[in-house]
């Protein structure tokens, strides 16, 4: 399942600053000989990158999902190149999944129904797609989306971001979004050997031939969400090998390969060497255009409580830092909850609070209130003599009422608003891009596209 790469082969990659609509695009995909093995009558799958979405407010696309410009572009290529099957097909997760609205609305909102209209692109909610049971070895199984194992080509679009767990998250980190949730909430392993690095440096191997598109118009720091820090960068980098994507697009973030473990895992898994000697670049060199992005949220030094509420002197709480055992779903809540939890801050300290999320934390001795984040985190502790007052949150997802109960149980008087409304906290991150320059919603919208070169393009 696994390609086998001879000794001395070179892996091309491109880096290529954005300049132009189409054409840089074109340029990346030419220098890196993107579509060399594309084969003649394709069917084709597109992988954008749209981790999060919320019909409720506007919030900064910029960093967090792949640009309607860099779709559409690919989409011409490929119509240029005699392709006419094209699918465009995500999972974004979502924390109702009875939610049938929100997927197409992203869609509609990105401008992919009038790729569909001019080109013929099929678009896909994956979770209304079958999925596949593969064995990737090492007893490592997951459930994979059938459209994109049952195509030619694939053409993966990620985001160059680095991200609190994983370090990075570029093309392989990508497919994740392509797996089922149990498969996704499965990555996310309390076992210390096989853990979420080692389960996603899997998820390229049974991929059929495929071209990875790193679009950095816009990069994130600390993503791979809306709170992250967003920076315009104009690169694109661009592979066959998507790998070697990754390790060029992981320095271009400030990072060796040694320092992303998934990275670590892929090239021992490949027989690839992590000191570049089997890469091969071509356009720009990778010292010339390397911006350093940090990954983790800072917290103190005991790992208790984030920086901002550290210095905030909060007292009678802990909230420990994250762990790779949290998922997705639950680490949407967190944030939220953390955001709650500062505003609740009066200078009275609360009684010696603990809360606890994703799969192994423990409870400290001493601590008066035990929350427990989560289906994951009350099955692991539920029976665990050190806690001497239990407050459990169940659900999987928890649920937003149960949270509010908890919270005042404990004497933490959040605001409930913060909590039932969480759709509507990543419009308050929209406030640090007002009126920034080079900050264009336009990118994310196909059907303005003939408004002109100038607000597509780099800044002037």
């Amino acid at each position: 399942m696994i390609p086998n790469y001879p000794d001395r082969a070179k892996h091309l990659v491109s880096i290529v600053r954005y300049e132009e609509p189409m054409e840089s695009v074109k340029q990346a995909v030419n220098l890196s000989s993107g579509l060399k093995h594309l084969p003649a009558r394709a069917k084709v799958f597109i992988k954008p990158n749209i981790v999060f979405w919320t019909r409720s407010t506007p919030f900064p696309k910029w960093g967090v999902i792949t640009t309607s410009r860099v779709v559409e572009d690919m989409v011409k290529l490929l119509k240029d190149a005699g392709v006419s099957s094209i699918t465009i097909g995500e999972g974004t997760v979502l924390m109702d999944p009875k939610d049938r609205e929100t997927i197409p609305h992203a869609f509609h909102s990105l401008g992919y129904e009038f790729l569909s209209k001019r080109y013929g692109v099929n678009c896909l909610n994956l979770f209304e797609r079958p999925f596949r049971k593969l064995d990737l070895g090492d007893g490592i199984s997951l459930r994979f989306n059938t459209d994109i194992l049952e195509s030619d080509f694939v053409i993966n679009l990620p985001v160059l971001k680095t991200h609190a767990q994983t370090v990075v998250s570029l093309g392989i980190k990508n497919l994740k979004g392509t797996i089922d949730l149990p498969s996704r909430k499965y990555c996310h392993t309390d076992d210390p050997e096989k853990d979420l690095h080692f389960r996603v440096a899997k998820l390229a191997d049974p991929m059929p031939p495929m071209f990875t598109l790193l679009d950095g118009i816009y990069t994130l720091e600390r993503g791979p969400s809306f709170d992250g820090r967003v920076k315009r960068s104009n690169l694109l980098i661009a592979s066959s090998d998507v790998l070697s994507a990754d390790i060029i697009g992981a320095a271009v973030l400030g990072y060796s390969p040694e320092e992303v473990p998934h990275l670590v895992h892929a090239a021992k898994n490949r027989n690839r060497p992590l000191d570049l000697t089997d890469i091969q670049l071509a356009g720009e060199p990778v010292s010339e255009v390397t911006t350093p992005h940090k990954y983790s949220f800072p917290y103190n030094k005991e790992d208790t409580l984030p920086l901002p509420m550290a210095r905030m002197k909060i007292q009678g709480l802990s909230y420990r830092k994250y762990d790779l055992s949290l998922c997705t779903y639950c680490s949407y809540i967190n944030g939220a909850l953390l955001a709650a939890v500062a505003r609740a801050w009066d200078g009275t300290p609360w009684d010696d609070v603990e809360i606890l999320t994703g799969k192994t934390m423990k409870p400290t001795p001493g601590m008066k209130k035990t929350i427990l984040l989560g289906k994951c985190m009350y099955q692991a502790n539920k029976d665990n003599p050190e806690i001497q007052e239990m407050i459990p949150i169940k659900g999987c997802p928890p649920r937003q009422k149960d949270i509010i109960i908890a919270m005042h149980r404990v004497g933490i008087q959040i605001d409930p608003s913060i909590i039932e409304q969480m759709d509507l906290l990543p419009g308050s991150f929209l406030k640090r891009y007002e009126d920034k320059p080079g900050f264009d919603e336009s990118f994310f919208s196909i059907e303005s596209a003939s408004d002109g070169l100038s607000r597509r393009g780099a800044p002037r």
